[in-house]
């Protein structure tokens, strides 16, 4: 029997919402402060995911410029209908809730159709077998948590909502607080509103409740909550499992898509909240989940994987990568990969990691609990000046490997203080920087020739990278910065190279 392994799709990928079309599956996450937005996965099996792209690629989509962390886009949902993928998410700052469309997912996606939803959050799509289309969202009745769900019409054609707010359900559980990630699908002529609930850490939960209409009155399960491993307490491998999503197999079975931590090293999670996969069974007309393992049986389709992405990116190509990402909306191009060909070429600007601007960096995500960086740098710093490697979680939380006039120095900075934790001389020229994480443990290293690797200070603890001491709700990502001097300043920092190796344990 075929086997895969959770998650199947590591690292910071929260809020999985899943379609499938033909023999294709395609998948987006959130992707809050980060740029571009809303990655898009694509498989052929539930189990090999290829990155497509994003969604929100351009200035014009995802205005981020001064967003808190964790603020920005949350909770996608994907549809397909009639040759016309939908994307349907929540910029949260401002609580604008948008549609985006495209007939390859892709891309390109269309301009942003704004919806008139006061107050409302994680909207998602539904497509009827009418023709009739309608968005499910979720907003607060409280200042404790509780809320509710709600329905209006859509028009596809104009992008506008039709017709009276239908109020569908307030979640099932006793304790019932922050009923988010609403979806609606229809089974057997039945409707069925399938919820997020308990928020998204220890106590986060799938609840289920279904309708012969679809405006309701909706019926919880009477065995709510579907899914949760709130009872499985801080030390279980998977924690958190909430927010998902269903799709069906043209065999006929059913899968989920979810969100879910692996803590480490404690109850931290550094590579943030991953989308995993599990089988769902349906009794008595509902859909039950067991509990979500590391492993388990595939699902039964032609297995299909997709090319590796290449370890070690040479900045040879005329675009980014689609693993890179910039903190907020990119308003000038800071970076180039023809100035001079082969390297990244960074802009040293006055914008740093430590405020809620754009800072020259470009960032990948931490996918692997161990893991190993290297990259090529040639930079002379100026007066003020650094470049190097980062680990950010956000702004006041993340760790800096940069070259300084002082030389290499290693800096971590947790609630907004900072410590210089090492410093190393280095001559000038070309220098190759390393940082290898086992576990909370991350060192870090230089040479000025291949192989020949030196220490630079003793380990940094890693759990200021985790939301559960930083906040927020993303993953650690670590990439490429340049920062320093003032607006009119003309230096840069070239990386020929970077590399990113998951390690063994």
């Amino acid at each position: 029997m075929r086997t895969f392994t959770n998650p199947v799709i590591p690292g910071f990928h929260p809020d999985p919402s899943v379609c499938r079309v033909g023999d294709d599956y395609y998948l987006v996450t959130s992707s809050f402060e980060w740029y571009p937005g809303v990655p898009v996965f694509h498989s052929r099996d539930l189990v090999n995911w290829r990155r497509l792209g994003h969604v929100l690629d351009r200035p014009s989509q995802l205005p981020l410029d001064g967003i808190r962390p964790s603020g920005g886009i949350y909770a996608p949902t994907i549809r397909h209908r009639d040759g016309v993928f939908y994307v349907i998410t929540t910029l949260v700052d401002g609580l604008e809730n948008l549609v985006v469309t495209a007939t390859d997912p892709a891309g390109p996606w269309s301009e942003p159709y704004l919806l008139d939803l006061p107050g409302a959050f994680d909207p998602s799509l539904f497509f009827d077998d009418d023709g009739s289309a309608w968005v499910t969202a979720n907003r607060p009745v409280g200042d404790d948590g509780r809320g509710e769900v709600f329905l209006r019409g859509l028009d596809p054609a104009t992008m506008s909502l039709t017709g009276p707010e239908h109020v569908l359900w307030t979640g099932a559980l006793r304790d019932a607080v922050w009923p988010e990630a609403s979806h609606l699908y229809k089974v057997d002529g039945r409707y069925y509103l399938m919820i997020a609930e308990g928020g998204t850490d220890l106590d986060h939960a799938v609840t289920v409740a279904r309708s012969d209409r679809v405006t309701g009155p909706y019926r919880g399960n009477p065995r709510n909550p579907i899914l949760t491993h709130r009872d499985l307490g801080r030390d279980h491998p998977i924690t958190g499992t909430g927010h998902a999503d269903l799709v069906r197999t043209p065999d006929g079975d059913w899968w989920m898509v979810l969100l879910a931590m692996r803590p480490y090293g404690g109850y931290h999670y550094n590579l943030g909240r991953e989308t995993f996969l599990t089988p769902v069974r349906w009794e008595d007309g509902w859909p039950l989940v067991s509990r979500v393992e590391p492993y388990g049986p595939a699902p039964a389709l032609p297995e299909h994987r997709w090319p590796a992405e290449p370890a070690c990116d040479h900045f040879d190509a005329p675009r980014l990568a689609p693993c890179w990402n910039h903190l907020r909306t990119p308003r000038e191009p800071y970076w180039s990969l023809t100035e001079r060909p082969g390297h990244l070429r960074l802009r040293v600007r006055p914008q740093t990691l430590c405020e809620r601007g754009n800072p020259s960096l470009v960032a990948r995500r931490q996918q692997h609990r161990d893991f190993a960086v290297h990259a090529a740098l040639d930079f002379t710093p100026g007066a003020g000046e650094c470049a190097g490697l980062v680990l950010v979680q956000n702004d006041d939380f993340h760790i800096r490997y940069v070259r300084t006039e002082r030389g290499l120095e290693v800096v971590r900075r947790e609630g907004g203080k900072e410590e210089v934790t090492a410093r190393a001389a280095v001559p000038g020229g070309r220098i190759l920087l390393g940082i290898e994480a086992r576990g909370q443990e991350y060192r870090m290293r230089c040479a000025t020739a291949p192989g020949e690797w030196l220490p630079v200070g003793d380990a940094v603890d890693g759990r200021l990278l985790s939301s559960t001491v930083a906040g927020g709700f993303t993953g650690a990502y670590v990439g490429m910065y340049a920062a320093g001097g003032d607006a009119g300043n003309r230096n840069t920092a070239d990386f020929d190279w970077f590399e990113y190796v998951g390690l063994a344990p």
